[in-house]
């Protein structure tokens, strides 16, 4: 948020001022989804195992590439907030920022979960969404983000002095210890920004702040994802249910989720072939 400015503007301020924006990150020449493909496979997959990730809780879970997996609200409005790594790689994960750069501030139908440097490549791609028709609202709002980060035990200490232990952080932190056997702080360094699922956010016109207002998730509704690669997920339910008032606390109602993975006919993905890594050289300009 900027502080009022000291500064008196130039003369030429509204010139300055009216040079019309540019994309950073012009996306046509990025190799697009199959997405006749991703529509096509659904209708021969077949369910393979269902996660239920309690209230103020979070579970870690394994996707096969070429398996599609899904997030379903089951009992009442909840937001969840989602990492991804590579199964044979943590240091491979989930880069919000970046694919914020390439995608939007919020993700949909045809749009990539990117993993970060050096591999930066796909590892899922959103092949369908049950909250499509929600768009972007009077305030600028919108469904499943990637500009908030996830609530955390060190800026509620920060804010509130208070120590909290359900922030979808520490949730998320204590499920890839008990997956990995991880010692808890190690695990803690893996854990990374998130796609914010079902969360309705934007940011203010007045002041630019980030903010959170009802979902609009219902039970039923799902978003659902195509592996590229083989993925360990972790999955946190924010304690701030569906985000309409606050979170990191105990006060509001918060819900379960479920994780559903598919197996795919593979026959259907024959043509298919996982993302390589980037093939950056990495000589970073040393020869």
């Amino acid at each position: 948020m900027k502080a009022k400015p000291q500064n008196p503007a130039p003369a030429d301020a509204e010139i300055r001022k009216a040079i019309q924006p540019v994309i950073c990150y012009p996306t046509d020449s990025l190799t697009s989804p199959d997405m006749a493909l991703y529509k096509a496979a659904p209708k021969t997959i077949e369910l393979k195992e269902v996660i239920t990730v309690p209230p103020r809780d979070a579970c870690a879970f394994k996707v096969a590439a070429g398996d599609f997996f899904r997030i379903v609200s089951v009992e009442g409005p909840q937001v969840g907030d989602l990492n991804l790594w590579a199964q044979d790689d943590l240091s491979e994960k989930f880069y919000s920022g970046k694919t914020r750069a390439l995608h939007g501030t919020h993700l949909s139908t045809g749009d990539r979960m990117w993993s970060g440097f050096p591999q930066m490549r796909p590892m899922a791609t959103i092949t369908y969404d049950t909250l499509d028709w929600y768009g972007f609202d009077a305030d600028g709002g919108s469904v499943h983000d990637v500009i908030g980060t996830r609530c955390d035990p060190y800026t509620n200490q920060l804010l509130s002095g208070q120590e909290y232990h359900h922030c979808c952080h520490s949730n998320l932190t204590r499920a890839l210890a008990v997956e990995t056997g991880l010692p808890l702080r190690e695990a803690e360094n893996y854990v990374h920004d998130v796609l914010n699922v079902f969360m309705c956010t934007g940011f203010t016109t007045d002041t630019h702040q980030y903010f959170m207002k009802a979902s609009p998730v219902r039970p039923g509704d799902y978003i659902e994802f195509f592996a590229e690669i083989d993925l360990l997920g972790g999955l946190s339910t924010c304690p701030g249910g569906d985000c309409s008032s606050q979170h990191s606390s105990d006060l509001v109602a918060c819900y379960p989720l479920k994780v559903e993975i598919y197996r795919c006919d593979p026959n259907i993905l024959a043509a298919w072939t996982a993302p390589k890594r980037n093939d950056y050289s990495r000589s970073h300009g040393i020869s």
